[in-house]
C-alpha cells in the first residue's frame, strides 16, 4: 500500500492542527501520558502522535477512540447539529402552495341567481 498525503485545504490543515492541539491540550489536564491514552485506545503512539499534530492521513475512527478515552465523546454528536444552509436548501425545493384559480362569474348574473 502506498503511503501518499492527503491533500487539504490550508484552512483546512489549520483545523486539523488545532483539533490535534485541543486533544494533546484535554490529554495533558487529565495528566494521561501518551502510552495511557494508548492502550486505552488500542492505538499505537505513532498514531497518537499524528493525531495530536492533526495528520489527515489518520483514520476518523481513531479520533473517535481518542475523544472517548479522554470523555469527550459527547462533543461529537455536536458536529452537524445545525446545518442551517441544508435546511433553506431543502425548504427552497418545496412545492410552492398554489391557490386554485377563482372561477370566473358572468357579467350580469349574482350570487344567488343561477
Amino acid at each position: 500500500m502506498t503511503n501518499r498525503a492527503t491533500p487539504l485545504y490550508p484552512a483546512s490543515a489549520k483545523e486539523m492542527e488545532a483539533l490535534g492541539q485541543r486533544l494533546r491540550d484535554a490529554r495533558l489536564r487529565r495528566r494521561f501520558s501518551m502510552e495511557t491514552v494508548c492502550a486505552r485506545a488500542n492505538l499505537s503512539r505513532p498514531t497518537l502522535y499524528k493525531i495530536e499534530n492533526g495528520d489527515p492521513s489518520v483514520a476518523v475512527g481513531f479520533y473517535i477512540q481518542v475523544l472517548r478515552v479522554l470523555g469527550l465523546l459527547g462533543d461529537l454528536s455536536l458536529i452537524a447539529k445545525e446545518d442551517a444552509l441544508g435546511r433553506r436548501l431543502q425548504d427552497e425545493s418545496l412545492p410552492q402552495r398554489r391557490r386554485a384559480p377563482r372561477k370566473k362569474t358572468p357579467a350580469g348574473a349574482s350570487d344567488g341567481e343561477a
